[in-house]
């Protein structure tokens, strides 16, 4: 214990460490979850200066729909410099004599501003309200054409039947359970990456113990080499769960993030805590250099990540890139998240993962332990 704890305390100590360990995690976590996990309604801005009042119709209709709220701008030059700036996802651009021309029968074009990767469902929601202002007005012409009525009466009437029309309704639910926000999946996996990642970077203290001679002054102790690999197994289990307490703790309090059943998230961590941990181990035991160790840490650490699924969701990966993925530890975490988080899945409903997950951590730790002890003993 004595020894893992000296170890914990180095890394604490280090304020690099301390930066990788908890700023870096959460500004990532922070990126993600703003921009995929926000649930904000797109902005749209609208110029309708001398539209008329069919025009003000149609920003009566748009401002009591759901999924966008309005902004009004007294030019197109404003509107277009606040969508460049993104102060708006989009604008509508009513032109003047829109009343005039809609009821003199003329085809009216309403020019819609987006940036290139503009927002589709905010076009979308544009796009079906002005198309239910326009079978009003269609239906309104129509009458005026037969000569039926005045435009304003046939448009009246129009809208008095466009009421008792039926109308679709469209249901959405999500498919497995409940719906996992980009704050909860993105949490999940800077978990499995920071956690594997530091493992790898910390398991450099292995071999500045074993440069300056800690390791060869322990052995000459009466401590027998197996609690010296214990400590130092421990240390690394302590570093590895130390980062990740403090992603879930943190993301709880902070981002208001459901880690699901507390049980299984629990066994989720520890094990690929000890999936690091036997990481750790086993290349503290291969390298021949801190620096070595450093720069093979990140290297390995992010290919690892982004090959299971710890970037870039498994979801989107095609079926064969799915499969190489599982050759990873990260995957089968992220799995076991996917039903936690996505289906409040248990412990019972995570094992195949769980037992994935132990089986590394015991390759990993059995193969670093041998190794570990050559090096001391040498």
């Amino acid at each position: 214990m004595a020894i893992a704890a000296v170890n914990l305390r180095r890394v604490v100590g280090d304020r690099m460490s301390l930066f990788f360990m908890v700023v870096l995690p959460f500004a990532i976590i922070l990126t993600i979850g703003a921009v995929f996990g926000a649930s904000s309604t797109p902005a749209l801005g609208v110029v309708s200066t001398g539209s008329g009042p069919l025009g003000a119709d149609l920003v009566s209709r748009l401002e009591r729909t759901d999924g966008i709220r309005m902004r009004t701008f007294d030019d197109r030059d404003a509107l277009t410099t606040a969508v460049e700036r993104g102060q708006v996802e989009a604008g509508l651009i009513i032109p003047a004599g829109y009343d005039e021309r809609v009821r003199a029968g003329q085809t009216v074009s309403l020019p819609y501003i987006t940036r290139p990767a503009g927002a589709v469902r905010g076009q979308l929601v544009v796009a079906a309200v002005v198309d239910r202002q326009a079978t009003v007005l269609r239906a309104a012409r129509f009458a005026v054409a037969e000569g039926a009525a005045s435009f304003d009466q046939a448009l009246a009437q129009a809208e008095t039947v466009a009421v008792k029309v039926p109308k679709v309704r469209v249901r959405t639910s999500v498919a497995g359970g409940s719906s996992v926000s980009g704050f909860d999946y993105g949490s999940a996996q800077e978990l499995i990456l920071f956690v594997f990642l530091v493992s790898l970077s910390a398991s450099g203290m292995l071999i500045e113990s074993r440069r300056i001679g800690v390791s060869r002054r322990m052995l000459a102790s009466p401590t027998p080499a197996a609690t010296v690999i214990l400590g130092e197994t421990l240390g690394r289990f302590a570093i590895a769960l130390f980062q990740g307490l403090v992603i879930v703790l943190l993301t709880l309090v902070l981002f208001r993030v459901d880690w699901g059943d507390p049980a299984a998230t629990g066994a989720i961590v520890v094990l690929f805590v000890l999936v690091g941990t036997g990481a750790a181990m086993l290349m503290g035991s291969v390298a021949n250099n801190a620096q070595q160790t450093g720069s093979l840490g990140v290297f390995f650490g992010l290919v690892l990540a982004a090959l299971g699924g710890a970037m870039v969701p498994l979801e989107v990966f095609p079926p064969v890139m799915r499969t190489i993925a599982h050759v990873t530890p990260h995957a089968w975490a992220l799995d076991a998240f996917t039903e936690v988080l996505g289906r409040r899945g248990t412990i019972a409903d995570i094992l195949p993962q769980l037992g994935v997950l132990a089986g590394y951590a015991a390759v990993l730790l059995t193969l670093a332990t041998v190794l570990f002890r050559r090096k001391l003993t040498a």
